[in-house]
């Protein structure tokens, strides 16, 4: 696959139609000038050979332009592929998006402060491997688990409420969905954080996190919110259930500290000034490091030399090309 180190240069490419365009007008300028103070020069003084030769000079000089930027902008490809080892562990994040998680109890609000703090997880890693499951009433893997850091914190961004269209909160579906989520090389040191305010409506999450813990993957939660519990708001208004009285978003502890227990993890209250995430990764490094492999391009081989090559066969054959055998000079 051809990459270019400076694709911003292509950008000149677009000055090409622009130089023809001028070409045919100075050409047309000429013709009406030498007709105007010449009326009566035969035809033959501006033969169609010296047009057509003209043309093809311009043609050859667009050649060599357009070889030249592309050379600038330094195409590149993969030069071989390589087996990498990294020693880490694989940590699935479990991330509440249903309407709950826009309460304002955290600034500026419970799930922007989530996406927030593991933005900040994902600048700590070194060679462990990430992955991470949104859920609300369903679940599903927003990014398999991996070292591509920079995908991570892209996909984390584009995060929010509507990333799953089924609301309400299947906590236990998301503990599923995240089990089966792990590299087939994955054995030991793999790990769940489920971030949530625990208001689980759907499914039987401890029973999900027995399940779960029993083929050793350990489930650690983080409850966001508080227990005297929030108004949510969304688009500006407060809402509303069935009867007509506002809804509020209350932190459900207990639930999340027996998932947690049943998970052989831990459970941490998020605060606005510490998430909660410390302490839980302190626990992770003290799992036992796995070894990866990954396949990855280990270099990249530089092909600007080609068309910079190229630009020069045609700048060349353009300087060449012309009618008057007393000017043809290379020097």
């Amino acid at each position: 696959m051809l990459l270019f180190a400076q694709a911003k240069y292509l950008y000149l490419l677009l000055l090409i139609p622009l130089i023809i365009i001028a070409f045919a007008v100075l050409r047309g300028l000429r013709k009406r000038s030498l007709r105007r103070f010449a009326p009566d020069c035969p035809e033959g003084i501006v033969s169609e050979a010296s047009s057509a030769q003209a043309w093809w000079k311009m043609i050859l000089f667009c050649l060599a332009f357009s070889f030249f930027i592309i050379g600038l902008a330094r195409p590149v490809i993969g030069a071989k592929l390589s087996e990498r080892q990294t020693r880490g562990a694989e940590i699935v994040i479990c991330l509440d998006v249903s309407n709950s998680m826009l309460a304002r109890d955290f600034s500026p609000d419970r799930l922007s402060r989530a996406k927030l703090a593991l933005s900040s997880l994902v600048d700590r890693l070194q060679d462990d491997r990430i992955g991470l499951v949104v859920f609300a009433g369903t679940s599903f893997v927003q990014l398999p688990v991996t070292t591509d850091y920079v995908s991570a914190k892209m996909f984390l961004n584009s995060i929010d409420t509507r990333s799953v269209s089924i609301q309400g909160t299947a906590i236990g579906d998301a503990i599923l969905t995240a089990a089966r989520s792990f590299s087939a090389q994955s054995e030991k040191s793999r790990a769940i954080i489920v971030i949530t305010d625990g208001e689980n409506h759907e499914d039987d999450a401890i029973e999900a996190a027995k399940t779960v813990a029993s083929t050793g993957i350990k489930i650690y939660t983080i409850g966001v919110g508080s227990q005297r519990g929030e108004p949510l708001s969304l688009d500006g208004e407060l809402l509303r259930d069935k009867d007509g009285q506002i809804v509020v978003s209350r932190l459900d502890e207990a639930l999340l500290k027996d998932i947690a227990r049943e998970g052989d993890g831990l459970y941490v209250h998020a605060e606005n000034s510490e998430f909660g995430l410390n302490p839980i990764i302190d626990d992770l490094r003290r799992m036992e490091d796995e070894t990866f492999n990954s396949i990855v391009f280990e270099e990249y081989d530089e092909q600007y030399m080609y068309f910079f090559a190229l630009a020069l066969v045609f700048f060349v054959l353009e300087m060449l090309l012309s009618g008057r055998r007393s000017k043809k000079k290379l020097f």
